[in-house]
């Protein structure tokens, strides 16, 4: 959650040491934006770790962590919301050890799990080569208050704020991923056989009903494009 990093000299001010509050079950998802990134690579459960501070970042031994789950339409800021009551529960636990000067701490194993960068609003952009759950993962993981997923479509750019993977068959089932209204409802078809239900669709902050959509959007099914790289 920090931009910047505490030097050797500052962590060393501590008597009984520097801590810090991850969220994610460290080793795993060390690094920026640990709730995104969970969300993201599909996971079911992340948490709250409390571990000291090294000069490298979540690196130092651990002295507590809590899980939390994360269910299938969970956005980043319900997990966010877990991930905070996760810490509040540790932080209960190990202070009295800690001011005591007796907190156990158990050195972590970095072989497991791996660093993640920053997210930038442009990483929301939608690769449609991806599987149903995984634009569903990406939706969630960048839905508000972040700056949410998004796609092109005849000029348009389409944020997409809000998914439920479909049990229904596609519509489409040519294979290409294809944007379309049935029922007075946004669905998507994706490139594995599964389709999305869009349950927020918006176009410059305004939401999108079917019923009103603009022209461009009028001529369905509505070929949506992959991301570049």
């Amino acid at each position: 959650y920090y931009r910047h990093m505490l030097d050797k000299a500052w962590l060393q001010v501590p008597r009984r040491g520097a801590l810090n509050m991850h969220g994610s079950l460290l080793p795993l998802y060390r690094g920026r934006a640990p709730v995104h990134w969970a969300i993201l690579k599909g996971e079911s459960v992340t948490g709250a770790s409390l571990h000291y501070m090294l000069e490298k970042p979540d690196a130092g031994a651990l002295v507590d962590q809590q899980s939390v789950p994360i269910l299938e339409n969970d956005t980043a800021l319900d997990v966010s919301l877990k991930v905070a009551d996760a810490a509040e529960q540790v932080l209960r636990r190990s202070l009295p050890a800690l001011v005591a000067g007796n907190a156990a701490a158990t050195p972590l194993d970095l072989k497991r799990g791996s660093y993640f960068g920053r997210r930038r609003p442009e990483d929301g952009r939608i690769d449609w080569r991806c599987t149903a759950r995984a634009v569903h993962d990406l939706v969630r993981a960048v839905a508000p208050p972040f700056p949410g997923a998004f796609t092109e479509v005849n000029g348009c750019r389409l944020a997409i704020l809000e998914t439920r993977l479909d049990a229904r068959p596609v519509k489409y089932p040519a294979g290409a991923p294809c944007l379309y209204a049935e029922g007075g409802e946004w669905f998507a078809d994706c490139m594995d056989g599964r389709r999305l239900r869009i349950l927020r669709l918006a176009i410059d902050g305004q939401a999108v009903t079917p019923d009103r959509a603009p022209p461009s959007l009028a001529r369905q099914p509505l070929a949506l494009g992959v991301a570049a790289g």
